[in-house]
């Protein structure tokens, strides 16, 4: 990190820009422009959510003036707004980078995230709870399963978590994120991701169904 700038913002190449905010670059490589969600391309460079400041009460300032005075964007108050008020005092940004950024914006991305995850810690003890009961049933690494799950006629992975306490039965499951205390039955799940205390049953395959909540 680059302690010389007054700060650092860490930035990762996106294929959808317009869904993040991003930065430009000036001929030096530091930071010139902010945009948020831009419609039209100016940069593949999204913002992450890693910040460095030198300078922490200047940019107290600047986000409680933001507030004071309601200065929105698309009904939004915009971190940027401040960023590029101190880029106009002359402030200094430097970009940070990253080899990888798992984001978790949405369900596709999420499960995307899972499945990294997964893969990073593929054969780690944690990735076992207690009591898991297994009849007639097969688990496909990488995989968490939690406490108490019990799997019966069943097919789970690769790249799935299953939180404690759920139940699948007579179901297949690839890809996908399950919380706590659900129930997977009679159904081929794919790239999905299930609530807490949720119930999935039926000829659906990509769904994302949110806490206590049936789908049958």
């Amino acid at each position: 990190m680059d302690t010389d700038a007054d700060s650092v913002i860490w930035v990762k190449q996106v294929d959808n820009p317009s869904a993040y905010g991003v930065v430009q670059f000036a001929e030096d490589g530091t930071i010139n422009n902010f945009m948020e969600k831009p419609k039209e391309f100016v940069s593949d460079s999204a913002i992450i959510g890693i910040y460095y400041f030198k300078d922490g009460p200047g940019l107290r300032k600047e986000l409680k003036y933001i507030l004071d005075n309601e200065i929105l964007d698309n009904g939004e108050y915009q971190l940027t707004d401040a960023l590029s008020a101190l880029m106009n005092q002359g402030k200094v940004f430097r970009p940070g980078t990253v080899n990888d950024w798992m984001d978790c914006g949405n369900k596709a991305i999420t499960v995307e995230t899972n499945s990294k995850m997964l893969g990073y810690l593929e054969g780690k003890p944690e990735l076992r709870g207690e009591n898991i009961q297994m009849e007639n049933a097969e688990i496909i690494e990488p995989c968490y399963i939690g406490n108490n799950v019990v799997l019966k006629n069943a097919k789970v992975g690769p790249n799935v978590s299953l939180g404690d306490g759920c139940v699948v039965e007579n179901a297949t499951i690839e890809g996908s994120l399950i919380q706590t205390h659900s129930t997977i039955s009679n159904i081929h799940l794919k790239d999905s991701m299930i609530g807490n205390h949720a119930h999935a049953d039926g000829r659906w395959t990509s769904v994302s169904l949110g806490d206590y909540s049936r789908m049958d």
